[in-house]
């Protein structure tokens, strides 16, 4: 069965970094394009950010220039590098694929950028 598994998240002050991780089982990774969303406290889920299998990346115009998502098929493996973190940024992070027309996500992971 598909399972995302995230990790990194953590407290972190006002421009600091995090690397979040989100292992993939269960399918042929490397065939599939991966997403990043967050949810902040009393707001929607929104995408982040998005690789194709081909690597082609797209950002939401809020992490443009701060945020990178890269994937290492070989380990079945999504990465989200976050640098210049904001207070906004405060959410869980979750991982999500789109297989055969069914969405999965994984746990989540939770960010807080907070002094």
């Amino acid at each position: 069965q598909v399972q995302l598994v995230e990790s990194g998240g953590g407290l972190v002050q006002p421009g600091g970094s995090l690397r979040l991780s989100c292992a993939a089982s269960g399918f042929t990774f490397g065939d599939y394009a991966i997403k990043w969303y967050r949810q902040g406290p009393g707001k929607e889920r929104e995408e982040v950010a998005a690789i194709t299998s081909g690597g082609i990346t797209n950002y939401a115009e809020s992490v443009k220039g701060r945020f990178t998502i890269s994937r290492d098929n070989a380990k079945n493996t999504m990465y989200l590098q976050m640098n210049s973190l904001k207070p906004e940024d405060t959410a869980v992070y979750f991982c999500y694929v789109r297989r055969l027309y069914v969405n999965y996500w994984g746990q989540g992971t939770q960010v807080t950028v907070s002094s």
